[in-house]
């Protein structure tokens, strides 16, 4: 078996990682040490998170509320009382991940005292807990409400926490002492003494979300990564709320960053993701989340949106929001936020305000809208390279999300006439949606200042009353300008898998309206959709408009 912490192979064997040694929990008999906890006020005597907490929330205002008090005080690591050493493991919420970072500093010292019978022993203030607690109001946070005494087995604590595994092999003289004394608040007192309990049994008692969480944050303080692992399990075994959710991102960085949460930030993540897939639905409440619940929304490929374009909208709307002040919001758009947004799918005519959007930071507006031009201007085989290459990255900044309007390329040339080719494609899937009703639309794009769009069916056909596809093209403003286009619709098809024209026409757009070909392919749907149909390759119809305004 491997033992759950073996440093430099110093602890390997010594314990197995799925050991039961609870027997041997506070028993002289099965001890080499002891460790004092001096218990001391909360900040502005702020409860235990887990205790008194009925809910999710009421857990993450009491923690908010301790880290802005912990903030306040400024407090150290070590304190140094009557010439002794004492270690100051009071758990900051810290979001810097700051938590030990002196660990490896000789800043431990043991206090000889003797053990009382009971292997508990309260503070010379008196031997009342009551006492302690009601007097404590006055207090500040040096003073020590009482003092518990538990007998404990240095190889069981290295093997589990490289923090204890410094503690007990430092080198210094303090390291070879048999008492050890750690400083927490009283907040964290029944966290850590679960923790306890975990390293000798590789189990907990507690089963409430406050109190996993609390054993969580202590396990990160002390680096128990197996116990950070069992909570996180436990609490991905409950069940997801929004709450919950935000409140699992939220966590120190410290925490976030461990493999051992990560199972848990998944499924955070991918709750939020799934619970605003349809963002449009949902604009408000996904308005007013927070940072990391904006993140987790953004990044799903599952995002049922309009475009890109409405995506960079929605991100600038709510950094508004949010960060009014310009520095901060460029900021977070430069760190945070400018990484979500895919702009090798935004439209050029999008793409140009980009550059001129004060939001961003002139050198990375620049440098997003020539990373979006370059893979535009891909082969498709490229720009699919370049997807699957990102499968398993965090960003997914060239793969394509389930748009409501399907991206377009697009080619304008102004003369001998003001003329587009328009390219879209659809894959197979997206085809069998369709059956029997429905219908799918192209992003806009433009020629001549005028909006237009493409717009694939399934419908039946007039003469046969069979179901079948067809493609059509509509101006999208409605108004008193009219144009006169020339169009002609065209599709790959195999073998040659070259585009072959399928209907040409020419109509006077007065705007709202849309021209097409009811069966552009003169084909049955079930022909169409076919394992043999000639107009899929590779799973991918390819279909071509080119529009000519005409004079």
């Amino acid at each position: 078996m491997e033992s759950d912490f073996s440093p430099g192979g110093g602890a390997s064997g010594l314990v197995a990682a799925d050991a039961d040694f609870g027997f041997a929990f506070n028993d002289s008999n099965f001890s080499d040490r002891v460790l004092r906890i001096e218990i001391i006020p909360d900040f502005q005597e702020s409860k235990s998170d887990g205790d008194g907490c009925s809910s999710i929330a009421d857990w993450a205002r009491n923690r908010k509320r301790r880290r802005e008090d912990i903030k306040k005080e400024n407090g150290v690591d070590v304190v140094v009382q009557d010439e002794e050493q004492v270690l100051n493991c009071n758990m900051p919420d810290t979001e810097d991940g700051l938590a030990y970072e002196n660990q490896d500093e000789e800043a431990v010292a043991m206090i000889e005292e003797p053990l009382s019978d009971d292997g508990f022993n309260l503070n010379q203030a008196g031997d009342d807990d009551d006492h302690g607690n009601a007097s404590s109001q006055n207090m500040d946070c040096s003073t020590v409400l009482r003092v518990r005494n538990i007998h404990i087995s240095s190889p069981i604590l290295a093997a589990k926490s490289p923090f204890f595994y410094k503690l007990f092999s430092n080198g210094m003289k303090e390291s070879e002492q048999r008492h050890i004394t750690l400083r927490i608040h009283v907040s964290e007192e029944a966290a850590l003494l679960d923790l306890l309990h975990f390293m000798y049994n590789n189990s907990l008692s507690t089963t409430t979300p406050t109190a996993l969480l609390d054993v969580l944050m202590a396990a990160d303080k002390f680096e128990v990564a197996s116990c950070m692992r069992y909570c996180s399990r436990l609490l991905r075994n409950l069940p997801m709320t929004l709450e919950s959710a935000l409140l699992y991102l939220d966590l120190p960085s410290s925490v976030l960053m461990a493999d051992a949460v990560q199972a848990l930030t998944d499924a955070a993540n991918q709750f939020l993701a799934e619970q605003y897939k349809d963002i449009t639905k949902f604009q408000e409440d996904v308005l007013n989340l927070p940072l990391a619940g904006i993140e987790a929304v953004l990044s799903s490929d599952d995002l049922q949106i309009a475009s890109e374009d409405a995506v960079y909208d929605f991100v600038l709307k709510w950094a508004r929001n949010h960060y009014p002040k310009l520095e901060e919001r460029r900021e977070v758009l430069a760190t945070r936020l400018g990484r979500l947004i895919r702009f090798p799918y935004m439209t050029c005519r999008k793409l140009k305000k980009v550059l001129i959007c004060n939001d961003f930071e002139p050198e990375l507006a620049s440098k997003v809208v020539l990373e979006a031009l370059f893979f535009k201007a891909e082969t498709s085989y490229r720009q699919r390279t370049l997807a699957a290459e990102e499968a398993n990255a965090t960003y997914h900044r060239f793969v394509e999300r389930a748009y409501k309007y399907r991206p377009v390329k697009v080619v304008e040339f102004e003369l001998p006439r003001q003329q587009c080719v328009v390219y879209v494609d659809l894959k197979h899937e997206e085809c069998a949606h369709l059956f029997p009703a429905g219908r799918v639309y192209s992003q806009a794009f433009h020629l001549a200042g005028q909006g237009f769009f493409l717009s694939a069916h399934c419908n039946m056909d007039q003469q046969s009353s069979f179901h079948c596809f067809g493609l059509f093209l509509g101006m999208q403003e409605k108004g008193s300008v009219s144009f006169a286009v020339d169009y002609e619709f065209a599709a790959r098809t195999k073998p040659s898998e070259e585009y072959a024209s399928k209907y040409k026409g020419n109509y006077t757009f007065t705007g709202g309206k849309a021209v097409g070909y009811r069966n552009l392919f003169s084909l049955p749907w079930t022909a169409f959709m076919a394992d043999d149909s000639i107009y899929f390759i590779k799973g991918v119809l390819h279909l071509r408009a080119e529009l000519t305004i005409r004079h």
